[in-house]
């Protein structure tokens, strides 16, 4: 087993004091900084739990991303950015189906995942271009709040200490976490990532120790500005537990594929909200609003064009018919929808739906460059850049009955990815990034030498219960009043009846039984 621990100091913060750290044999003592943290772990097959061994010899490649519900700070190089929730990108070895793959997740994650087999739940990754594409064969997703139950799962399965449980325990407050298997490594590699510390002021105060790692390597790094627009560069100091007696300083530049927003001097950063339309009924209206954008919605590039990527849950969806109007498109502040794959049967209700949703990939429409410096300085009057106002019409499935006196249940949807995607100069090669993060759904999309700048949600927009998801009621029938329909239904069957019988009972009486009277030529010319 390796383990990796990277400290990146927050932007702004003073750089760092190597001799505050304290290093031993088998441990590290870190002062208290304010910095993001990844925990990296690589393991072996034979390092792993001997349930989860067939799964991943029926895998080429399997990619589990989790990502939190609240809003969180980035720092560079983990600025790439997930809808909330667990998604899951999964590519079978030849001949092979993995139909425990479900059965496997649901122990880690929880049993109220929707998931029966991969055929059956999982949807085919949507394809731009084949000759650029590099996803997975079948993706999954579950808008999975909380991650209490592979906690408890490590907890319970694998630990026998408490500073395993406190480890686990730990991954509560996390980011995002991935899990990251191939056929050719035979490794799985699991990266945790904490915006900032647990303690007051989001500073880190810990000691690690290197226990049962082979290698355990932690540094300590700051952002530095780069030579080329297309790479990172970091500085700080680097220490090798078991092996260094004090940590050694580094400096290196990588190309990176997922890149920060270039700084601005406007003070409202760059930054979208998403809300529903009101009224929403069973067409709600998804609006992403991002304030200010003609001082903050730049392109960062020429190459540069302003996308979203949408994860529908089952019980919504699109009616791909719509965007294929250009006015329509227009009206909406849309430029193009690409990509959209998933459950997209217009009629079927969603407990007739065996895929879990479905995915869409959107070109948004942004103001044009401002043609002088003064339209672009940040004293100019508000009322000259109103919010700009992307909106997505969507639908809902009609939902299964529910007991709940109300006759409404919720229905959630999770922000979507807002990003510039940009080319890269050619001959860049973004593999070389030791902090690289693919398999995110949308960037397979867009082949290997496309760039990323990812625009922020708002730190206060989703800020609450419901964080970056999005919830709305959705009438449905109340089993706890369904009586009322059946004995109104059995009471106007038998009124029905009855009257009918009253009237055809009437006729009888005046008209009497049998074929009647014969009529006559002049009986019918009198008529």
């Amino acid at each position: 087993m390796k383990e990796r621990i990277t400290y990146l100091l927050h932007v702004g913060e003073e750089g760092f004091d190597p001799s505050r750290l304290t290093v031993t044999k088998e441990t590290l003592a870190l002062p208290p900084i304010k910095a993001a943290k990844e925990h990296r772990l690589t393991l072996g097959l034979s390092e792993l739990p001997h349930e989860f061994l067939p799964i991943l010899k029926q895998s080429h490649e399997l990619h589990i991303r989790w990502a939190t519900t609240q809003p969180y700070h980035s720092t560079p190089p983990y600025v790439s950015r997930l809808s909330p929730g667990l998604h899951v990108y999964f590519t079978p070895r030849k001949g092979k189906k993995a139909d425990d793959l479900c059965s496997a997740l649901k122990t880690a994650f929880g049993n109220e995942l929707k998931c029966n087999t991969p055929s059956d739940t999982f949807i085919s990754t949507p394809v731009i271009s084949e000759r650029f594409a590099t996803s997975s064969f079948a993706q999954y997703h579950s808008l999975l709040p909380s991650l209490q139950h592979l906690v408890t799962y490590i907890s319970d399965k694998f630990c026998t200490s408490d500073d395993c449980r406190a480890k686990a325990s730990s991954l509560l407050s996390a980011s995002y976490i991935d899990f990251d298997f191939d056929a050719i490594s035979n490794a799985l590699v699991i990266n945790a990532f904490w915006a900032e510390g647990p303690a007051e002021g989001g500073l880190w105060n810990e000691e690690v120790s290197r226990g049962q790692a082979d290698t355990m390597e932690v540094g300590v790094l700051n952002n530095e500005v780069p030579l080329e627009p297309e790479e990172l560069s970091l500085s700080g100091f680097l220490t090798v537990v078991g092996d260094d007696t004090k940590a050694k300083p580094t400096l290196f530049s990588f190309p990176s594929r997922h890149h920060p927003l270039p700084s601005t001097a406007h003070p409202v950063h760059p930054t979208y909200y998403t809300t529903f339309n009101e009224p929403t009924g069973l067409h709600p209206t998804l609006k992403l609003s991002f304030p200010r954008p003609k001082k903050t919605l730049i392109p960062p590039g020429p190459s540069c064009v302003l996308h979203a990527y949408l994860t529908l849950p089952s019980a919504f969806f699109l009616d791909k018919y719509q965007f294929s109007d250009p006015l329509f498109l227009s009206s909406h502040n849309l430029r193009n929808v690409f990509a959209h794959a998933g459950a997209t049967d217009l009629e079927a209700p969603d407990w007739v739906v065996p895929q879990w949703g479905s995915v869409a990939l959107f070109e948004l429409a942004h103001p044009d460059l401002p043609e002088t410096a003064d339209s672009a300085s940040p004293a100019a009057d508000p009322e000259d850049d109103p919010n700009l106002e992307v909106t997505i019409p969507l639908h809902m499935r009609y939902l299964p009955p529910s007991a709940n006196n109300s006759g409404l249940v919720d229905a959630s949807l999770p922000w979507p990815a807002v990003f510039w995607a940009c080319s890269a100069e050619e001959g860049t090669k973004m593999s070389v990034n030791p902090f690289d993060r693919t398999n995110l759904g949308y960037d397979g999309l867009f082949g290997n030498r496309a760039m990323f700048y990812h625009v922020p949600p708002a730190k206060d927009g989703g800020v609450g219960e419901g964080g970056l998801v999005e919830t709305l009621k959705v009438p449905v029938l109340d089993l706890d009043r369904a009586w009322y329909v059946e004995y109104g239904t059995v009471i106007a069957v038998v009124l029905a009846t009855v009257w009918l019988s009253i009237k055809l009972g009437g006729v009888a009486k005046r008209a009497g039984f049998g074929r009647g009277q014969p009529v006559t030529a002049e009986g019918k010319k009198s008529q």
